[in-house]
């Protein structure tokens, strides 16, 4: 008997299927993988059985241990012992740690008072589980980085004793260490009894961890397979509909001409006093060159790149040379009309408006080609936002569709098209494909290519080993704010960058 399963589950958006029919099992000490493109179902899918869809009202039927539920709340779940690890982390970050491990269920003492000597014990067990033993139960949880919150958010679902755990892409904003001690962790979990559900678009990790692996596309039931017996060319094949010939299309487009050079660059620690979280670093970047950036969390790659960008000024020390010249810019606003464009890695926080359209985000770095003076030429505006819009193949109604109602890949997209459209020579990406699915990544690694192609220079940092050395022609690699080792194409590997990234100084 399965523990979970669900038939002919359906789900509606006004006049948009957004779920078909969609058949899933799970058996109990299972890891079933749920695999798709952006927009396949797999996250409405999830929110119906975790009883976290804000909407409410579908079709078909969900039966643990083969008893009919209908869950209405997150609550409904959880007495059926359901626990949902949601992509986008939904902690109370001005709380401590342990306050959110037991939020809802604070440990009592006599008279009713907490008891805060046994919560912050137990907290501490529960982070160790986890990998976040130098973590203090009475830390504020705002002064954890992303990759901490998301292992602290999995020792809170664990924490609670679930039969079935679901877990919403938990590595995007893991390292490969990190990822690596999850994956353990899980392992073990199943040994235990407690099955999961696991989405994720990184099918080296699917193929790693799940016994089964279900596909969805364009919110259909496609396919199940025994792991042993699938290939993560049929699982593309399945989720995108088409074959993917090249994963990773790199030609060699760099050239010996410099375009950017950073010397002596300095980042004082946003938190420790006489700390440098980057520290005495110094690089050149030539044109139509695409330089990997590689380390692990904490190592310093966005707090360079922001400060390449002028995100972060104050502290910052060291020059900054484009095209031989030195940079006197001082604002993202003058570094976008010295030539840099910068794609962060959270684009939902800094990246696009998602209240504003396609066009809107578009052209919102290049106004000053699409007004005269202070008035706005809206048939300008709107031939240059389709014109990007059909180049990188957006998939939209049309270009006034807002971006918040864009897949993954396609928000990616809109960015790169804002800024494409301005006057580029260097393009920052930090962690480019996070969160985005195995096909808009091909077209964003393609798009690369063909900026690199016309000479624009790229500096890359990716968590994603095997993308990074595909697609990059040099590699540095930081540790602790330093630059501890730099590889050519010929001489990379990922032994090479892991042991360059976590050899202690």
């Amino acid at each position: 008997m399965y523990i979970l399963e669900l038939n002919h589950i359906t789900k509606k958006f006004i006049s948009v299927k957004a779920l078909d029919r969609v058949k899933l099992n799970l058996k109990k000490g299972e890891i079933v993988a749920v695999c798709g493109e952006n927009g396949a179902g797999k996250s409405t899918l999830m929110k119906i059985i975790s009883g976290s869809d804000p909407f409410g009202g579908y079709e078909g039927q969900i039966l643990m241990d083969g008893e009919e539920k209908r869950f209405h709340s997150t609550r409904d779940a959880e007495k059926s012992g359901i626990e949902m690890i949601y992509q986008e982390i939904s902690l109370h970050l001005d709380l401590s740690v342990a306050e959110n491990l037991f939020m809802g269920k604070l440990l009592r003492g006599r008279f009713g008072t907490i008891n805060w000597k046994k919560m912050n014990a137990d907290a501490k067990e529960a982070l160790a589980l986890v990998g976040l033993e130098q973590i203090e139960p009475t830390q504020k949880v705002k002064t954890l980085s992303t990759s901490q919150q998301q292992l602290l958010s999995i020792a809170r679902a664990i924490l609670k004793n679930p039969r079935v755990l679901v877990l919403d892409e938990p590595t995007s904003a893991l390292t490969q260490s990190e990822t690596e001690k999850l994956l353990g962790l899980l392992k073990g979990l199943r040994e235990k009894g407690v099955s999961c559900l696991y989405i994720s678009h990184k099918l080296k990790e699917v193929f790693e961890i799940a016994d089964r692996i279900t596909v969805l596309r364009d919110g259909k039931y496609i396919s199940t397979y025994d792991t042993r017996e699938a290939t993560s060319e049929k699982l593309i094949e399945d989720m995108v509909g088409r074959k993917i010939n090249v994963m990773y299309p790199k030609v060699c487009c760099a050239t010996e001409e410099e375009l950017l050079r950073v010397e002596d660059l300095c980042v004082p620690h946003p938190y420790m006093k006489d700390k440098n979280i980057v520290d005495h670093v110094s690089f050149t970047l030539h044109k139509g060159e695409v330089l990997g950036l590689a380390g692990l969390v904490g190592a310093g790659r966005s707090e360079l790149m922001d400060a390449l960008f002028k995100v972060t000024a104050e502290g910052v020390t060291g020059k900054v040379f484009l095209a031989g010249k030195p940079v006197t810019a001082e604002t993202p606003k003058q570094m976008k009309a010295a030539g840099m464009g910068y794609i962060t890695e959270d684009r939902k926080k800094n990246g696009y408006i998602g209240s504003a359209s396609i066009m809107e985000n578009t052209t919102l770095a290049s106004l000053d080609q699409i007004s005269n003076g202070k008035v706005l030429n809206a048939r300008k505006e709107r031939l240059l936002a389709q014109q990007y819009s059909d180049l990188l193949a957006i998939k939209a109604p049309g270009i006034d569709t807002h971006v918040v109602n864009l897949s993954g890949g396609n928000q990616q997209k809109v960015i790169l098209a804002k800024w494409m459209m301005t006057n580029l020579r260097v393009l920052l990406l930090d962690e480019p494909t996070r969160g985005i699915d195995v096909g808009a990544k091909a077209e964003i690694y393609k798009l690369i290519n063909n900026m690199a192609q016309k000479g624009i220079g790229i500096l890359m940092a990716s968590s994603e080993m095997p993308e990074l050395i595909a697609m990059c022609d040099r590699f540095l690699v930081l540790s602790e704010g330093k630059i501890r080792a730099e590889f050519t194409k010929s001489e990379v590997s990922q032994e090479k960058i892991m042991a360059a990234a976590t050899v202690v100084h």
